[in-house]
Protein backbone atom coordinates (compact mmCIF):
# COMPACT_ATOMS: atom_id res chain seq x y z
CA UNK A 1 0.00 0.00 0.00
CA UNK A 2 1.53 3.39 -0.67
CA UNK A 3 0.07 6.36 1.18
CA UNK A 4 -2.09 8.83 -0.88
CA UNK A 5 -2.87 12.88 -0.38
CA UNK A 6 -5.79 13.22 2.51
CA UNK A 7 -5.20 9.37 3.91
CA UNK A 8 -6.60 7.69 1.14
CA UNK A 9 -4.30 4.22 0.19
CA UNK A 10 -3.58 2.17 -3.30
CA UNK A 11 -2.19 -0.67 -4.21
CA UNK A 12 -0.34 -1.46 -7.40
CA UNK A 13 -0.43 -5.04 -8.34
CA UNK A 14 1.90 -6.15 -10.63
CA UNK A 15 1.13 -9.68 -12.11
CA UNK A 16 5.27 -10.53 -12.78
CA UNK A 17 8.36 -9.41 -11.64
CA UNK A 18 9.42 -7.02 -14.11
CA UNK A 19 13.50 -7.84 -12.31
CA UNK A 20 13.07 -11.69 -13.98
CA UNK A 21 12.87 -10.12 -17.63
CA UNK A 22 16.07 -7.74 -16.88
CA UNK A 23 19.10 -8.46 -18.67
CA UNK A 24 22.19 -7.16 -17.43
CA UNK A 25 24.32 -5.55 -19.79
CA UNK A 26 27.99 -4.01 -19.18
CA UNK A 27 28.05 -0.59 -20.09
CA UNK A 28 30.46 0.89 -22.48
CA UNK A 29 33.65 -0.36 -24.16
CA UNK A 30 36.64 -1.70 -22.78
CA UNK A 31 39.94 -0.44 -23.94
CA UNK A 32 40.37 -3.70 -26.05
CA UNK A 33 37.56 -2.72 -28.44
CA UNK A 34 39.03 0.12 -29.60
CA UNK A 35 41.55 0.70 -32.73
CA UNK A 36 42.88 3.20 -34.11
CA UNK A 37 40.37 4.75 -37.08
CA UNK A 38 37.35 3.05 -35.57
CA UNK A 39 34.54 5.30 -35.77
CA UNK A 40 31.04 5.95 -33.68
CA UNK A 41 28.22 6.99 -35.06
CA UNK A 42 26.27 8.09 -31.68
CA UNK A 43 22.95 7.37 -30.88
CA UNK A 44 19.52 8.90 -31.74
CA UNK A 45 20.75 13.15 -31.30
CA UNK A 46 19.11 15.91 -29.27
CA UNK A 47 16.86 18.46 -29.84
CA UNK A 48 17.33 22.10 -27.82
CA UNK A 49 14.59 23.91 -26.45
CA UNK A 50 14.63 27.07 -25.21
CA UNK A 51 13.66 26.79 -21.81
CA UNK A 52 17.01 24.59 -21.21
CA UNK A 53 19.24 26.52 -23.00
CA UNK A 54 17.99 29.07 -20.91
CA UNK A 55 18.21 27.63 -17.38
CA UNK A 56 21.33 25.93 -18.69
CA UNK A 57 22.91 29.88 -18.72
CA UNK A 58 20.84 31.06 -16.16
CA UNK A 59 22.41 28.11 -13.22
CA UNK A 60 25.61 28.28 -14.57
CA UNK A 61 25.65 31.79 -13.70
CA UNK A 62 26.25 32.59 -17.78
CA UNK A 63 24.35 36.10 -17.58
CA UNK A 64 25.70 36.90 -20.98
CA UNK A 65 22.32 38.38 -22.91
CA UNK A 66 23.61 36.89 -26.01
CA UNK A 67 22.11 33.48 -24.32
CA UNK A 68 18.57 34.66 -23.07
CA UNK A 69 17.92 38.16 -24.38
CA UNK A 70 16.29 37.65 -28.22
CA UNK A 71 16.33 41.18 -28.74
CA UNK A 72 20.09 42.04 -27.80
CA UNK A 73 20.78 38.69 -30.22
CA UNK A 74 19.07 40.02 -32.88
CA UNK A 75 20.92 43.54 -32.77
CA UNK A 76 24.33 41.46 -33.13
CA UNK A 77 22.69 39.72 -36.11
CA UNK A 78 21.40 36.31 -34.72
CA UNK A 79 18.01 35.21 -35.79
CA UNK A 80 17.44 34.07 -32.57
CA UNK A 81 19.21 33.57 -28.92
CA UNK A 82 21.85 31.51 -29.48
CA UNK A 83 22.55 28.76 -27.14
CA UNK A 84 25.17 28.86 -24.93
CA UNK A 85 28.60 27.49 -26.45
CA UNK A 86 29.31 25.62 -22.91
CA UNK A 87 26.28 23.57 -23.04
CA UNK A 88 26.75 22.44 -27.02
CA UNK A 89 30.11 20.95 -25.68
CA UNK A 90 28.54 19.13 -22.57
CA UNK A 91 25.88 18.28 -24.77
CA UNK A 92 28.00 16.62 -27.50
CA UNK A 93 30.21 15.05 -25.13
CA UNK A 94 27.57 13.58 -23.53
CA UNK A 95 26.06 12.01 -26.54
CA UNK A 96 29.36 10.14 -26.93
CA UNK A 97 29.83 8.56 -23.38
CA UNK A 98 27.96 5.43 -24.04
CA UNK A 99 29.74 4.33 -27.01
CA UNK A 100 33.57 5.77 -25.33
CA UNK A 101 33.79 6.15 -21.31
CA UNK A 102 30.78 4.75 -19.79
CA UNK A 103 32.97 1.76 -18.66
CA UNK A 104 34.46 4.37 -16.13
CA UNK A 105 37.76 5.41 -16.01
CA UNK A 106 39.40 9.01 -15.65
CA UNK A 107 38.28 11.87 -17.71
CA UNK A 108 42.11 13.17 -18.52
CA UNK A 109 40.94 16.16 -20.32
CA UNK A 110 40.18 18.08 -23.51
CA UNK A 111 42.08 19.70 -26.35
CA UNK A 112 41.30 21.67 -29.79
CA UNK A 113 38.56 22.97 -29.05
CA UNK A 114 36.80 24.16 -31.82
CA UNK A 115 33.32 25.66 -32.29
CA UNK A 116 31.60 25.88 -35.76
CA UNK A 117 28.12 27.01 -36.45
CA UNK A 118 26.09 28.70 -33.85
CA UNK A 119 22.97 26.63 -32.88
CA UNK A 120 19.84 28.30 -31.82
CA UNK A 121 16.81 26.53 -29.67
CA UNK A 122 15.23 23.54 -31.64
CA UNK A 123 18.09 22.31 -33.67
CA UNK A 124 18.78 18.64 -33.20
CA UNK A 125 22.39 17.71 -32.52
CA UNK A 126 24.50 14.69 -33.32
CA UNK A 127 27.57 13.46 -32.94
CA UNK A 128 30.21 11.21 -34.11
CA UNK A 129 33.77 10.08 -32.61
CA UNK A 130 36.79 8.63 -33.94
CA UNK A 131 39.61 6.90 -32.55
CA UNK A 132 42.85 8.51 -32.87
CA UNK A 133 44.81 7.35 -30.24
CA UNK A 134 45.70 4.08 -27.60
CA UNK A 135 48.23 3.57 -25.44
CA UNK A 136 49.34 2.01 -22.07
CA UNK A 137 48.48 3.40 -18.69
CA UNK A 138 51.94 4.03 -17.29
CA UNK A 139 49.90 3.79 -13.31
CA UNK A 140 47.87 0.97 -13.78
CA UNK A 141 48.40 -2.44 -15.40
CA UNK A 142 44.19 -2.49 -15.63
CA UNK A 143 43.57 0.60 -17.61
CA UNK A 144 44.46 2.28 -21.04
CA UNK A 145 44.49 5.65 -22.28
CA UNK A 146 42.08 6.49 -25.41
CA UNK A 147 41.99 9.51 -27.14
CA UNK A 148 38.84 10.54 -29.86
CA UNK A 149 38.17 13.12 -32.00
CA UNK A 150 34.58 13.94 -32.05
CA UNK A 151 32.41 16.12 -33.69
CA UNK A 152 28.92 17.58 -33.71
CA UNK A 153 26.81 18.70 -36.42
CA UNK A 154 23.23 20.15 -36.27
CA UNK A 155 20.20 19.16 -38.59
CA UNK A 156 21.50 20.81 -41.87
CA UNK A 157 24.78 18.78 -41.62
CA UNK A 158 26.80 21.96 -40.53
CA UNK A 159 29.61 21.11 -37.57
CA UNK A 160 28.74 22.98 -35.06
CA UNK A 161 31.90 21.78 -32.13
CA UNK A 162 34.74 19.61 -32.75
CA UNK A 163 37.28 18.70 -29.62
CA UNK A 164 39.47 15.68 -28.91
CA UNK A 165 39.09 14.31 -25.79
CA UNK A 166 41.69 11.55 -23.70
CA UNK A 167 39.84 9.31 -20.80
CA UNK A 168 41.68 6.39 -19.11
CA UNK A 169 39.51 3.45 -19.54
CA UNK A 170 39.39 -0.10 -18.37
CA UNK A 171 40.72 -3.41 -19.56
CA UNK A 172 38.78 -6.49 -19.96
CA UNK A 173 41.78 -8.45 -18.36
CA UNK A 174 45.41 -6.75 -17.09
CA UNK A 175 48.35 -5.94 -19.40
CA UNK A 176 51.73 -7.96 -19.12
CA UNK A 177 54.10 -6.26 -16.94
CA UNK A 178 57.64 -6.32 -17.59
CA UNK A 179 59.56 -7.68 -14.91
CA UNK A 180 62.57 -5.75 -14.05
Amino acid sequence: MWPWPHGRRFHIEMTADFRNSAVLRAKGNHFEAFEVGKRFEHHWGRTLRHSEAALFSTLTLHFNPLYFNREYAAALGHADTPVNPLMVFTLVLGLSVEDLSEAGGAFLGVDDLDYGAAVYPDDTLTARSTVVALRDSSSSPMMGIATWHTEGFNQKGERVISFVRTNMVPRLKPREVAVQ
